[in-house]
């Protein structure tokens, strides 16, 4: 006896699930090129039959990975809820979630180098990628406009240009920290340390767009 519909749409979508949990973790350490089917389907505890008629091929795979990469972080950020935050605390706070989002995923850092080396080709066609960043992007223009109106943060600040830099000064200094350890001779992963520069990218944000 075969199972009912909603059964088998259940364990088709754990199925999906399960694939782009262990494709990401692939993804995340060996990149596209890299990354191998069966490895995902292994850890999936799936067949690569499966993951053919789910997502019809590696690269296809790879950018529903990119897509819900980029839409969870977008989706984390809606819940800052930062329209009911003070203008500077809403930025604070924007840039302290940013930080520990790249530190708590990794993955994610790993995905984005990745993309870029591939010059966006993956996600070039998500129309649902520019939605979501322009969400973002009229939230912080929100921030600075309310800003302006009380006099806490100066005219003239593109909210473009502002969210590169709240993402540059976090990702950078994660993407360079074997590097920047060796060069700079500190710890730059050590517990203080992180939260020394979570301040510094706090203090360097707010002195940025300060009245």
């Amino acid at each position: 006896m075969s199972s009912p519909p909603r059964a088998r749409k259940r364990n088709a979508e754990a199925t999906k699930a399960r694939l782009l949990s262990a494709a990401k973790r692939e993804f995340s350490k060996h990149g596209l090129a890299g990354a191998r089917v069966d490895e995902i389907a292994r850890s999936a505890k799936a067949n690569k039959r499966m993951l053919y008629h789910y997502f019809g091929s590696k690269e296809s795979l790879f950018t529903r990975v990119l897509e819900e990469a980029y839409l969870d972080i977008r989706r984390a950020e809606q819940k800052l809820n930062l329209k009911d935050l003070e203008p500077l605390e809403a930025l604070a706070s924007l840039v302290r979630f940013t930080w520990n989002y790249y530190l708590k995923n990794p993955e994610f850092i790993n995905l984005v180098n990745s993309e870029n080396l591939h010059k966006a080709r993956h996600i070039s066609s998500l129309s649902s990628l520019s939605i979501a960043m322009r969400g973002l992007i009229d939230i912080v223009e929100d921030i600075l406009q309310r800003g302006q109106q009380t006099g806490v943060i100066r005219h003239g600040i593109d909210a473009t240009q502002l969210n590169i830099t709240i993402a540059a000064i976090g990702f950078y200094y994660l993407t360079n920290r074997y590097t920047g350890s060796f060069l700079f001779e500190r710890d730059l992963m050590d517990k203080s340390a992180l939260e020394q520069r979570l301040l510094f990218n706090i203090e360097t944000i707010l002195r940025l767009v300060r009245n």
